[in-house]
């Protein structure tokens, strides 16, 4: 097994409403399809953002177009009119995502 970063695998995208963040994250290999299902779940992904992300986390799977929708709630510390951050709207946590590790199977690069 070898460690990876998301990005070597996989893109994503973000969006945001209000204090609730979300982002896709999309295989650019069909077939890594599964073994992101197993390994990236809510649970490691709010981990993995701990210092941003403060509430709840969900993952919406989309099988029919291989590709997940992450919903990250109390992420923008209250929101774009009212938070203090350099980046209100999230935009740089697809990339903060793709920084997460997961294990392959060398054969499966």
């Amino acid at each position: 097994m070898k460690k990876v970063k998301l990005i070597e695998i996989a893109h994503s995208r973000t969006g945001d409403k209000g204090n609730t963040l979300n982002f896709s994250l999309i295989p650019y290999n069909e077939d890594h399809y599964q073994m992101l299902a197993n390994q990236v779940t809510a649970q490691k992904v709010k981990d993995h953002l701990s210092q941003i992300v403060k509430g709840k986390v969900s993952r919406y799977d989309l099988p029919n177009i291989k590709a997940f929708n992450f919903v990250c709630e109390e992420a923008l510390l209250g929101g774009v009119t009212t938070s203090l951050a350099i980046d209100t709207h999230g935009k740089s946590i697809s990339s903060a995502v793709l920084e997460m590790e997961i294990e392959m199977d060398k054969t499966e690069l």
